[in-house]
């Protein structure tokens, strides 16, 4: 895990679930993530990685949600609801994949998308195409989310997580949230085992 990334989701699932666990941080400034021995666990080089006892190592956020919702069912991460789990599982692929994978990713590593000789031209714009993305798509999430209580069902899941570290996120880079999902993340902020996640990776509750 890397504190403040989007490995504190699963730390956040990870102690909603009181599971006893291991936690290595991964330095990616440092390059902790592209050294052998954790290339050899996780080959991509990303995070978060999760290993189960006696089992392979998932290597994405999805997939280790995923695993903890169905290995813990006593957690309800997922409602019981054939119809809400897929809401559920959708607003999470949504917010890792539009919010964190085609905004966040262009806010925090405008370089990938240009070449080397346009990177001072090209960066500041990708990076405002990144926050365009974000904004887009808390507006999608807006119009989905309660005005009370979690983003599925009645009970913290998956997906209130998943929204979570975007929403951390956004706070953190001055992104505007509209009024629901600003809500959203205030109650999920005030909850106890949000702030002790948070407290653990060194930010202010």
């Amino acid at each position: 895990m890397t504190p403040g990334s989007c490995s504190t989701g699963i730390h956040i699932l990870l102690e909603t679930l009181e599971l006893p666990f291991e936690a290595w941080i991964i330095n990616i400034p440092a390059g902790d993530h592209l050294r052998p021995d954790y290339l050899k666990i996780n080959p991509r080089g990303t995070i978060p990685t999760l290993v189960p006892d006696g089992g392979e190592p998932l290597c994405d956020f999805r997939s280790i949600a995923l695993w903890l919702a169905r290995t813990y069912p006593r957690g309800k991460l997922l409602p019981e609801d054939p119809a809400l789990a897929a809401q559920a599982e959708e607003l999470m692929n949504f917010a890792i994949g539009q919010l964190h994978g085609e905004g966040f990713t262009r806010v925090f590593v405008a370089e990938r998308y240009v070449a080397p000789e346009d990177s001072g031209r090209l960066k500041d714009d990708v990076t405002s195409h990144g926050r365009e993305i974000v904004t887009q798509g808390f507006d999608i999430i807006e119009r989905r989310l309660p005005a009370e209580g979690f983003a599925v069902g009645e009970r913290f899941s998956i997906a209130d997580a998943a929204l979570f570290y975007n929403e951390f996120w956004a706070d953190r880079t001055g992104i505007p949230m509209p009024p629901k999902v600003k809500a959203h993340y205030q109650r999920l902020r005030a909850r106890p085992v949000v702030r002790q996640v948070l407290a653990e990776e060194g930010y202010r509750t």
